[in-house]
């Protein structure tokens, strides 16, 4: 029987109000300037993790509970209808947020988010 596996932990989110002074905080914690930087998302690597900001917006907000955690995929179209045929619920439908990278979310049976991404920029990505 063939799985499409996790990858390991990827990415955590950060959701922030002030994406340039965001940038310019961890770019000072850090160390290192960010491997992307977009109008709609900065990510930096750090350790062969992704931390990435993101504008907040209505659903999704920073503070408490506003951290997500992504997975790292190979192919996200094997991953994803796996996850639902093991009865996980979407969250978040696949989407390219450009340059190829597809993220998406889907709940546990248990209530949990798991963030999923496939991301063929991301430095160590297996």
């Amino acid at each position: 029987m063939k799985t499409t596996s996790l990858l390991g932990l990827r990415t955590a989110i950060y959701y922030v109000e002030d994406l340039a002074r965001a940038k310019s905080w961890y770019v000072s914690v850090l160390g290192v300037e960010p491997y992307f930087d977009s109008p709609y998302y900065i990510g930096f690597n750090v350790g062969g993790f992704e931390l990435g900001l993101h504008p907040a917006n209505g659903q999704k907000q920073p503070g408490p509970g506003g951290v997500e955690t992504y997975w790292g995929v190979e192919k996200m179209a094997e991953a994803w209808p796996r996850l639902l045929s093991l009865g996980a619920k979407a969250v978040d439908q696949p989407n390219d947020v450009g340059e190829g990278i597809l993220v998406a979310a889907v709940a546990d049976p248990f209530g949990n988010v798991l963030g999923l991404i496939e991301n063929p920029r991301f430095p160590n990505q297996a």
